[in-house]
């Protein structure tokens, strides 16, 4: 039986083209092939989206990610509707709609605003065919850009809608253990610690680290997290069934 609520985290790594430059539209549309699969199955599904920043810098004339960050929210405030467009048409091309939510962490710090964003979740995922996709709101807030490429805010997001299953996907098959092989499962996530590496990718900014954090404050609420690799998206619907595929961390 499929997990009933999944919010899948696509970092910057996996949505970029292996130059960096620009967003790769083939990886777009298997993401949401795969993600539709889940909804034709039943479940539904929120994605937390990093990759405004590199949906803008071929707007603004950018081959490289800048190192300010008045430079980086320009190019996310150009590249977030090339984003969502992309979103919309690969969408579309299995019958769903997207919906875009943009948050900071503010809005899910106040306790008005929190309730007004899971409602408009509710009310979009009651529809059946709508696939909301949330977003730090970039171009005023920093936290994505300075520091964890939006892995907290997917956990916060997770919380937010009561999910069941929270998928990270990165450009990593998993967390690695010191011979470089795949955990496959982690009960826990404390034993772990000395297993984390600081690599990370080129357009990504946050790492294993900020992936953790995330995994923890989800299973503190009761929510199983599973990191993965994004750019093997055929194994999102097995991960989704309980299968093994990537680094799981149970909740309970």
């Amino acid at each position: 039986m499929i997990t009933q609520r999944i919010v899948l985290k696509f970092g910057s790594g996996i949505l970029a083209r292996p130059k960096g430059n620009a967003l790769d539209e083939n990886q777009f549309g298997k993401l949401a092939a795969a993600v539709a699969g889940l909804v034709k199955g039943g479940a539904q599904c929120i994605i937390v989206s990093s990759g405004a920043v590199a949906a803008g810098m071929p707007v603004l004339g950018l081959k490289e990610r800048p190192a300010d960050l008045s430079a980086r929210q320009a190019c996310a405030a150009a590249g977030q509707s090339r984003l969502m467009g992309l979103y919309s048409d690969k969408f579309a091309a299995h019958g769903l709609k997207v919906a875009q939510l943009l948050l900071t962490h503010g809005d899910l710090d106040s306790r008005m605003r929190r309730i007004n964003a899971g409602n408009t979740l509710e009310r979009l995922l009651e529809r059946g065919d709508v696939v909301p996709v949330v977003n730090e709101n970039d171009s005023v807030a920093v936290e994505e850009l300075r520091f964890g490429d939006n892995d907290h805010l997917s956990a916060e997001v997770a919380m937010l809608a009561r999910a069941d299953l929270l998928i990270i996907l990165t450009s990593v098959d998993g967390l690695m253990d010191s011979k470089g092989k795949v955990v496959p499962i982690v009960w826990d996530i404390n034993a772990v610690a000395g297993l984390i590496r600081e690599d990370k990718g080129k357009l990504s900014v946050g790492g294993m680290v900020t992936k953790l954090e995330a995994v923890r404050l989800a299973l503190s609420h009761g929510i199983t997290a599973v990191i993965a690799n994004g750019r093997k998206p055929a194994s999102i619907a097995s991960i989704a069934h309980g299968k093994p595929g990537g680094t799981r961390f149970p909740a309970g």
